[in-house]
């Protein structure tokens, strides 16, 4: 495990327990699964890679954009096959087939990653069958 991916795992379970509140991205105070993400990046390189508009719970269904997964392919390196993920890779899921991928999360082993799960918290989940097979893509973040 690279040194970064090692850092992002590191961080993403400090933020486990965090609350889930819609826009948010403050450990121990609340986040989102964007937020999550938005909150180990600025940890790790000092400020977010650019801002984000403020957003509707169903954006994704309204929207039709791809705008999570554009995001992360402007700054990580794509990942082509979840047999090729590693601990500290960004998850990104899609719910539905016929809207934008809207769920994201932090790889934290083979079989597990944590991610801010709605009307809870931040939390580690199994990436079983459910969620493997929602994943829309899978982004490695970019060395310091």
């Amino acid at each position: 495990m690279s040194v970064i991916a090692a850092r992002v795992v590191a961080i993403a379970e400090t933020w486990i327990g965090t609350p889930y509140r819609h826009q948010a991205s403050t450990r121990g105070v609340g986040c989102d699964c964007l937020g999550l993400v938005r909150g180990i990046w600025r940890e790790i390189y000092g400020v977010e890679p650019e801002p984000v508009a403020p957003y509707a719970p169903d954006w994704a269904e309204r929207s039709g954009k791809e705008r999570l997964l554009e995001a992360a392919g402007r700054h990580c390196a794509a990942v082509q096959h979840l047999g090729e993920a590693l601990p500290g890779d960004l998850v990104i899921f899609r719910f539905r087939q016929q809207f934008a991928a809207k769920h994201a999360g932090i790889l934290a082993a083979p079989d597990a990653f944590i991610h801010a799960y709605e009307q809870a918290a931040v939390i580690r989940s199994a990436l079983v069958p459910a969620w493997s097979r929602r994943i829309a893509g899978i982004y490695r973040f970019p060395e310091i």
